[in-house]
């Protein structure tokens, strides 16, 4: 997997389609992870309790920073999009094992607590007391569905 790679759960695509994710309520965030419990698409029922999330500390804070989704749609191709490209400042007590970010959804919904939809690759360990973190979406969007 190359760094920038955005990889969407399988069983994510399930739940895109019987409601477990609420997109009306857009209460996305993006986590950031560390190497403790790598995420495959395979993974069964994906949540943020099942990967560690960097340290609280510096700039980060534990849930990560909330997304703006967008879908679109053209020509039969729908495109799931975020308006925010997260971002932490360098900071001293940041943490140095940043390996992927979490897109999940928030709270409860259809019976999954904080279901993660898709993760991507950052390149890790990615040291956060040496330079800024950000994480810049496509231009075409997070992940399309066609």
């Amino acid at each position: 997997m190359a760094t920038g790679d955005v990889t969407v759960f399988n069983v994510a695509k399930e739940w895109l389609a019987d409601g477990t994710f609420d997109l009306d309520t857009n209460s996305f965030k993006l986590a950031i992870l560390d190497n403790t419990t790598a995420p495959t698409a395979a993974t069964a029922t994906p949540t943020l309790s099942d990967f560690t999330e960097v340290v609280d500390a510096g700039t980060y804070t534990l849930g990560g920073e909330a997304l703006t989704m967008t879908w679109s749609e053209s020509a039969g191709t729908a495109t799931l999009d975020s308006t925010v490209n997260p971002s932490w400042t360098q900071d001293g007590s940041n943490s140095t094992t940043a390996y992927w970010g979490l897109v999940y959804q928030t709270g409860l919904h259809n019976g999954t607590t904080d279901a993660g939809l898709c993760f991507v690759e950052l390149g890790g360990p990615v040291d956060m007391t040496a330079g800024d973190l950000t994480v810049t979406w496509s231009a075409s969007g997070i992940f399309t569905l066609a």
